[in-house]
């Protein structure tokens, strides 16, 4: 089966055929350039899809990614960030191994293809040339033999004519035998031409024409494997890439399958868990006596009688819902009892008695009158600051429930033992350089490294000072979590009753930060709310501004929350007077304010003052 025998006859047909499979080419690198555009788009799509969903650095979003779902929803974004990459090495192998390739066997086709029918037309036009030469000697010899008759017939016309001279029979006879000759020639000429011909156009149609048909044909059919190898390859660029997109979704499952709901559950718990315990039964109060309401310590009026923990429980039945009512937190503030401030000392140190005696507890204002008293007092929501968390916060953290104060501290020993451990890591190295120093002298001095380790030895002391520190209250409050098992400490309160001075001191008519407060426990202590409750809600406060400054008359020891340590003759801000309840708000610097007694310092009240002064 060939061409040149076959289609001997179909030259121009071939021209347009492999005209076509050019063009089919063409098309086809087209439609592969057009499928790797869209792999590149889908790709970045893909990518542009995972970034947007990944978590913002030191934002609040990473700390979701901390459960195992979201985790597993992380790891399902980078896979997919994988995912896309091989679409992308999709479009490049195929850019590379089929557009790149077919686009230069095009054209080199294209060059083939143009040789070989310039050589086809070379051989046809030569065969139409011999054709001609031949038609131009059969008329030449045509033409001679009929010149040849009409002279044999004119001299023998002259030859029978008795009327003609011998002159001109004689003429008439050479130029017969003259045209005879030149019909002879002719004749002979033509019968060249014809061999001649005859034998081009044998060689034309069974050796030239087949072997540049021939040619094409071989062309036509590489270019039809050409696009064959190109398809199969265009599906081998994809299979390359399954066995890797397999290995991605194969990650996305087992992220998938490694979702823990107890884990993330017991993770919320982790996250949130206060440390308290719930409140207990709300007594009833009888309200048949209309002239002597007894109100238990439980109720939103708290006394403390002995210093004794009773488990009484008085008031409404709301006061015990403090986890879910927000009212709860502005009555606990709103029910602190009155506790004076230490007299002044009478000794010549004064710091001898730091806390002196109590003085006797005051007579509990109405309820009603505290409230208005609170509501109209503006300047006291700014007390709330003391509660915030971050840099304002205490440095053992007892803002915090205990439960998240345990892990607090837990967290920043932790940190203080990494500190250490890259401390001892540094003097280690150090020691070793100092040793080599002290073997050659010529690589250094010995000496040299002895300030740093020095240096390094001071700072891994301080260290572990700090996590003495830190460890000292951690033990505090690990030992002061309530025990599931032993119901009987579910309202030991010894949390709420640390940090109930710190909330007291916000009220209208402040408690005492001094004195034996902390080791009372009431009712009251179970309804305190977290500190952490009203971040949401004084998370914009600004510090009180300055209205005034103090001189210390007297050393005060603060030894309670919300107290302050002052030394005799140390100058202070003053940020809030005193109110008729024995105690001044003072400041030192950004981070240290508290109460002391009235009486151990001398203020000086700038009426004109505005905004926070300069600290010093």
């Amino acid at each position: 089966m060939s061409w040149g025998t076959e289609l001997w006859d179909q030259f121009d047909n071939l021209e347009k055929h492999t005209q076509w499979g050019i063009d089919v080419l063409e098309k086809y690198i087209k439609f592969v350039k057009e499928r790797t555009e869209i792999e590149l788009s889908y790709a970045k799509q893909l990518r542009n899809l995972s970034k947007k969903y990944q978590p913002k650095k030191n934002s609040k979003e990473e700390e979701e990614y901390r459960y195992t779902s979201t985790r597993a929803f992380l790891a399902t974004l980078n896979e997919m960030n994988d995912y896309a990459g091989q679409h992308e090495v999709i479009s490049e192998n195929m850019t590379s191994l089929i557009i790149g390739e077919l686009t230069r066997y095009v054209q080199e086709l294209k060059q083939e293809r143009k040789s070989h029918f310039h050589d086809g037309r070379k051989a046809q036009q030569h065969i139409e040339t011999c054709w001609k030469q031949l038609e131009a000697s059969k008329r030449r010899f045509e033409r001679d033999c009929k010149e040849a008759d009409r002279a044999q017939q004119y001299f023998e016309k002259m030859d029978a004519d008795i009327n003609v001279t011998k002159a001109d029979v004689e003429k008439a006879r050479q130029q017969a035998q003259l045209r005879h000759q030149m019909a002879e020639d002719s004749k002979a000429e033509y019968s060249s031409t014809l061999q001649k011909f005859n034998s081009e156009q044998h060689d034309h149609y069974y050796t030239h024409i087949p072997n540049i048909f021939q040619k094409i044909q071989e062309m036509e059919e590489r270019r039809i494997v050409r696009i064959g190898e190109s398809m199969k390859t265009f599906a081998d660029v994809d299979r390359q890439v399954i066995p890797i997109i397999g290995k991605c979704l194969d990650e996305i499952t087992k992220a998938a399958e490694s979702v823990d709901h107890k884990n993330d559950s017991q993770m919320v718990i982790e996250a949130f868990k206060s440390g308290f315990e719930p409140p207990g039964d709300v007594d009833f109060e009888d309200f048949t006596q209309p002239m002597k309401r007894t109100v238990s310590e439980s109720s939103l009026s708290n006394s403390r009688g002995d210093g004794k923990y009773e488990p009484k429980f008085g008031g409404k039945s709301k006061g015990k819902l403090w986890p879910f009512i927000k009212k709860n937190k502005l009555m606990s503030l709103l029910t602190s009892p009155h506790q004076p401030p230490p007299p002044p000392p009478a000794s010549a140190s004064p710091s001898a008695v730091p806390n002196g005696p109590q003085s006797p507890k005051q007579q509990k204002e109405p309820l009603s009158h505290r409230f208005n008293e609170f509501m109209t007092s503006k300047p006291k929501i700014h007390c709330f600051r003391s509660l915030k968390r971050g840099g304002a916060g205490p440095e053992d953290f007892s803002n915090l429930p205990p439960e998240q104060r345990r892990k607090k501290l837990q967290q920043k020993v932790d940190e203080l033992n990494k500190d250490i451990q890259k401390e001892m890591d540094q003097r280690d190295a150090l020691t070793k350089m100092k040793d080599v120093y002290i073997k050659n002298p010529q690589m250094g001095d010995a000496a040299s490294v002895d300030h740093r380790l020095s240096e390094l030895e001071q700072n891994i002391e301080k260290l572990r000072l700090e996590v003495q520190k830190f460890e000292g209250w951690l033990a505090e409050v690990e030992g002061r979590l309530p025990s599931r098992t032993e119901q009987a400490r579910r309202q030991s309160g010894l949390y709420e009753a640390q940090n109930t001075s710190a909330v007291n001191s916000c009220a209208q008519d402040r408690e005492s930060p001094d004195g034996s407060y902390t080791e009372e426990q009431s009712q009251e202590t179970e309804m305190k709310v977290p500190a952490t409750d009203f971040d949401d809600e004084f998370d914009d406060e600004e510090p009180l501004p300055t209205i005034g400054t103090c001189k210390a008359l007297y050393t005060f020891e603060g030894q309670n929350e919300g107290t302050i340590s002052v030394a005799e003759g140390e100058m202070l801000y003053v940020i809030e007077e005193d109110k008729g309840d024995g105690w001044t708000r003072i400041r030192r610097n950004e981070d240290e304010e508290g109460y002391v007694p009235t009486s151990y310092v001398e203020v000086y009240l700038d009426k004109n003052a505005k905004g926070a002064m300069t600290y010093i």
